[in-house]
């Protein structure tokens, strides 16, 4: 589920961080915060999930919303984390900002309502 970033930094969006999840998983995500009008929409991930990310990315603009998001800023960083064995590790990251250029998608007029069984 998307998270704020605790400092504050993501007021305007979201951020979705990817894991282990399949790809369809992540993409359904931002789409559905893109539609509902957030602001960008963060995708973050670190070492070996960054390649899932990009992938992300590449399927909502290229498949989900095709011409109607921005990328940018895209940050990468090496965070220094503390490995299984306790040694210091350094593991890469990135977040990849997506914005939604186009008109959010209308939304249905309410549906009637179902008429009330006949009494006899």
């Amino acid at each position: 589920m998307p998270e704020r970033e605790p400092d504050g930094s993501a007021d305007e969006g979201s951020v979705v961080y990817i894991g282990a999840k399949p790809t369809m998983t992540y993409v359904f995500q931002v789409v559905a915060q893109l539609n509902a009008g957030m602001g960008p929409v963060v995708v973050k991930a670190r070492g070996n999930a960054i390649g899932k990310a990009v992938d992300v990315a590449e399927v909502v603009r290229h498949r989900f919303l095709e011409g109607q998001v921005d990328v940018g800023p895209v940050r990468i960083d090496t965070e220094r984390l503390v490995n299984r064995e306790g040694r210091e590790a350094n593991v890469s990251s990135i977040a990849i900002s997506l914005t939604r250029t186009g008109p959010p998608p209308s939304r249905p007029a309410s549906a009637p309502a179902a008429p009330s069984p006949a009494r006899r």
